[in-house]
Parts: structure tokens; C-alpha cells; sequence
């Protein structure tokens, strides 16, 4: 448990947040209710094991911020409890609720133990793989993650990449990432990154069955508006992992026919890029200033000029 104050704000709570969620406690100390409910936060911090931080802030002693966050959420009563994540205000509760109450709503946002064992199998997994270190170790533990916490859709989703990466060479990965795919199939609607995996998995079960590139080359040149035989050959490139030039071949259909097979190539560009894109690094904390701000700044996706200029050439494409 720690106190809360102007000088030790952004780092104890906005930077601490994007570690691990924060729960702020403001009272008053004389608050009957906030006696209450204190000793029941504390026990829950214990509880959970370094799941969650408690961190209180005296509102007498520190009306500035508590008055920000009490017009935030229109919140005027104390004891007010307001959850941090990310180095945001996610979340928040008045009262001295009672403490089952108060585990429901800690379960909402603070991780389960499953949940922080794989997100530690998947911190080892990319360490292993920015070493240089063995993709097989690095698949053991990503597949170790998501049976830990089947419902980690970021593990399971870097497991599927890393199976599929050397599926064209494996082709019993293929299979593996099927298998992995179907409990999250239904998902594809509302997640972007599951979609393009989808899309992925999709052109590496048409390689075996592929006709050769040869040939697919002949029948395009023979006719270049032959966009079955173009698919065919940018599927075997992207199940291959040769991303830009699968685009390429996707390109050429949709400057001759961009609704093609129900804007097929489209979804499958668009897959690409996604598949190509990195995760934005965590937020940081925001900069100490002569204004009290009680956000982080915004991540943002690092800059790839590949990744730009393939952008550009879709959006010339389809505008």
C-alpha cells in the first residue's frame, strides 16, 4: 500500500498502472465509511498476491487530484475507489461495499494467476525469439500459455503466427494451427489480428494441393485478367511467409477488378498488413508538468516504411 501525493503521482500511480492495475483509495479520515471499507482493501491487496496495487490518497491532504477524479467520473461522496490501468482511470466505485462486492469488482480488471503464468510463458517466448533462440522452445511455451489461460487471445494468436511461419515447410503445423484456430473462429468479426490469421491458416491448407507456380505464372501470362490463377500464386506466397510479394500479385487484381470475388484480394491484403504491423509498445507514463494530468500518453505503432508504402498502394488501388 502506498500514499498517494502530487510529487509521487505520475510514478506511483499513472507508470505503476501500465505494470500492474492500481486500485486508489480516496478518503477522508473523518469518513466513517472510509474506516470501513480500508482494512477490507488491505486484506484484498494481500488476497490477491501482487495481482493489483493499493494506493490511497488522503482528499484532505490532496484535494487537486481528488477533485479531478471526482469530476471526472461525478463522483461528490467519499470513500471513492477508482481503478488505473494502463495509466488510465478505467473504473471506479463508491461506498464501503461490502468485501465480496468489492472482489467482484477487482475481478473485472485485475488478472487471474492463470492469466499473469501465461502471460509469463509468452514474455519468455519473445525473449527467446528476439535472442535468437530456438522457435521450437519458443512454440513450446507459447502452446504452454494458451493452455494455461485458453482465453489469452494474445498468446493464442502469437502461437498461430509462430505455427504458421513454418507451416509451408511443416506441413503438420498447419494442422496444429487449425486445431488452435477453432475454439476462437467466432471471433474473427471483432478482432482484426484473429481475421488475418484466419486468412493465413486459409492459403497455408490450399498448399499442398496447389499447382505449381509455373504454371500459374503461364496461365497469367497468357491472360493477365486471370485473377483465380494470380490468387492462387499470392496465396502460395503468403503461406510461404513472402508477404510483399503476395501483395503484389494481390495488387494486380484489384487495379483490374476490385470487387473481385467478393473483394477477396482486398481482405486478403488487408490481412497481410495486419499480420505485418507490430504491436504498439506500452504506453508511457506522461511527463511531469505544472498541471496535474491523470492520463498516459497514447501508444503508438512504430513506423515501418514497408509497411507505408504498401498502405499507399492500396489506398491508389481503391481510390
Amino acid at each position: 500500500m502506498i500514499d498517494i501525493t502530487l510529487q509521487n503521482f505520475e510514478t506511483e500511480l499513472i507508470a505503476a498502472s501500465m505494470q500492474v492495475p492500481v486500485l486508489l483509495d480516496i478518503w477522508a479520515p473523518w469518513c466513517g465509511p472510509c474506516k470501513s471499507l480500508g482494512p477490507v482493501l488491505e486484506k484484498l491487496e494481500a488476497d490477491y498476491g501482487g495481482r493489483f496495487v493499493l494506493a490511497k490518497l488522503n482528499s484532505d491532504e490532496q484535494p487537486e487530484i481528488a477533485g479531478q477524479l471526482s469530476q471526472a467520473f461525478g463522483v461528490r461522496s467519499i470513500p471513492f475507489c477508482v481503478m488505473f490501468s494502463q495509466g488510465q482511470p478505467v473504473d471506479g466505485f463508491v461506498g464501503a461495499l461490502p468485501e465480496s462486492q468489492v472482489r467482484a469488482f477487482l475481478d473485472k480488471h485485475v488478472p487471474s494467476e492463470d492469466a499473469l503464468e501465461a502471460d509469463a510463458e509468452v514474455a519468455e517466448a519473445e525473449a527467446l525469439l528476439a535472442d535468437g533462440g530456438s522457435p521450437d522452445a519458443a512454440l513450446a511455451k507459447l502452446q504452454e500459455a494458451v493452455a494455461i489461460d485458453p482465453a489469452n487471445d494474445n498468446a493464442r494468436i502469437d502461437y498461430l503466427k509462430l505455427l504458421l511461419s513454418g507451416a509451408a515447410t511443416d506441413p503438420a503445423r498447419t494442422a496444429q494451427a487449425r486445431a488452435a484456430f477453432e475454439p476462437v473462429a467466432g471471433k474473427v468479426l471483432q478482432d482484426s489480428r484473429l481475421a488475418a490469421v484466419e486468412h493465413w491458416l486459409k492459403a497455408c491448407e490450399a498448399l499442398p494441393a496447389a499447382r505449381p507456380v509455373a504454371k500459374l505464372d503461364a496461365a497469367i501470362a497468357a491472360n493477365r485478367r486471370d485473377f483465380d490463377a494470380r490468387f492462387a500464386k499470392a496465396q502460395q506466397l503468403f503461406a510461404r511467409g513472402e508477404f510483399t510479394a503476395a501483395m503484389d500479385e494481390l495488387l494486380e487484381i484489384l487495379m483490374r477488378d476490385k470487387a473481385w470475388s467478393d473483394e477477396l484480394a482486398r481482405k486478403t491484403y488487408v490481412a497481410i498488413l495486419e499480420l505485418m504491423t507490430k504491436a504498439p509498445a506500452k504506453p508511457e507514463a506522461a511527463a511531469a508538468k505544472g498541471t496535474l494530468e491523470i492520463t498516459g500518453k497514447a501508444a503508438a505503432a512504430p513506423s515501418d516504411p514497408v509497411l507505408d508504402q504498401y498502405r499507399r498502394k492500396l489506398s491508389m488501388a481503391l481510390f
